[in-house]
């Protein structure tokens, strides 16, 4: 095995994870993971520039930051690439009028975006929002679509809060997928854009940037295939178990 030196030669910037990587979501806001408030502080007076690259869909941008400066982070809301902002750029730039299957909490992110007669569906980690009622009506609004579009804010199958691993938006995505006979549009890990514009924002080159992350698909996986460096930390969603059996494309 390489020597870390040499592991991260040519490295200029970080792509962090934040889910499972910087703290555990739960009753109250969550938890901060040890030593991950010195760890980001450690990285931001180091020479290295650093972003924060995430899937989460239940709160604003906004409001995430606000939760992680609670908790003790260095962090700034133009310093976190999120899929909301994202998917709202795209709808704008497409004309598209969504239909919103989403949680709350991160509502507030589509208040300039026209939901009048829907012409797509964005759907994301919507928690309690994922009734039958709710799942039925995204199925119904693109069943009546001559050319439905449906929008995915990430694809996760599940991560871990407080109190232990909870359903993400991927499952959900998957039973609409094969409902209509459509394939989702992914805004968020692990899709190429989303990190080729953490990239950009960051002004760094894949091969001049190292993902860090407890998802061995959507961080690591993705971030391997964008031609970046990518390291899993053993917290979050991590479990040794599947990360032996898992098969991954070998580090840069």
């Amino acid at each position: 095995m390489a020597a870390w030196g040499e592991r991260l030669a040519g490295v200029r910037g970080v792509l962090l994870d934040i889910s499972g990587v910087l703290y555990d979501g739960g009753e109250g806001g969550g938890a901060a993971i040890a030593g991950s408030v010195e760890a980001v502080a450690r990285l931001k007076r180091s020479r290295l520039k650093v972003r924060f690259c995430t899937n989460e869909s239940q709160k604003s941008r906004a409001d995430l930051v606000g939760l992680l400066q609670w908790l003790g982070f260095d962090v700034s809301e133009g310093e976190v690439t999120a899929p909301a902002p994202a998917a709202c750029l795209i709808l704008k730039q497409r004309g598209l009028r969504p239909h919103l299957l989403v949680h709350d909490g991160v509502r507030s992110e589509f208040d300039q975006i026209d939901t009048s007669n829907p012409n797509c569906v964005v759907i994301a980690d919507a928690g309690e929002g994922f009734s039958y009622q709710n799942m039925n009506k995204a199925f119904q609004v693109l069943m009546e679509l001559e050319n439905p579009v449906l929008f995915s804010l990430g694809k996760g199958r599940y991560y871990k809060e407080t109190s232990g691993l909870m359903l993400d938006v991927g499952p959900y995505m998957k039973a609409l997928e094969y409902a209509c006979g459509i394939k989702a549009e992914v805004v968020g890990k692990p899709s190429p854009e989303f990190f080729k514009s953490a990239l950009q924002e960051m002004g760094v080159e894949a091969h001049e940037a190292i993902m860090i992350g407890d998802d061995i698909v959507g961080d690591v996986g993705g971030a391997q295939r964008c031609g970046m460096r990518a390291l899993q930390v053993r917290t979050g969603k991590f479990s040794s178990r599947k990360a032996e059996t898992t098969q991954m494309a070998p580090s840069r």
